[in-house]
């Protein structure tokens, strides 16, 4: 089991930046594919960005290529959300996610994630 904590959510404008973090607990950090997803007020939760075990591999959703980069560091049980660039459409709660039985890839969809953070509130105002 892990426990996952988000943090590096805030009030930014638009065009600007900001690196959220997921702190993870347990010493087998590695061994989990890693997932970003976000839910704005009135929508359902949807994909935002995913990192193999590695982090060798990453993918992202249309919306958010080319501005936003995932990253890990398995040393630091840490992955990272750098988002650049932003908009007021990025505005939402954020959540990283933990799936353990994807080795290679990562995958996109929530139902593969067995353990969740409880959220960071991002804020990009216009």
């Amino acid at each position: 089991q892990v426990q996952l904590v988000e943090s590096g959510g805030g009030l930014v404008q638009a065009g600007g930046s900001l690196r959220l973090s997921c702190a993870a607990s347990g010493r087998t950090f590695s061994r989990y594919a890693m997932g970003w997803f976000r839910q704005a007020p009135g929508k359902e939760r949807e994909f935002v960005a995913a990192i193999s075990r590695s982090g060798g591999r990453t993918y992202y959703a249309d919306s958010v290529k080319g501005r936003f980069t995932a990253s890990r560091d398995n040393a630091k049980n840490t992955v990272y959300l750098q988002m650049n660039s932003l908009k007021s459409e990025d505005t939402a709660v954020y959540y990283c996610a933990a799936d353990p039985d994807t080795h290679v890839s990562a995958s996109r969809n929530d139902r593969e994630y067995d353990y969740w953070g409880q959220g960071t509130q991002v804020t990009v105002s216009s």
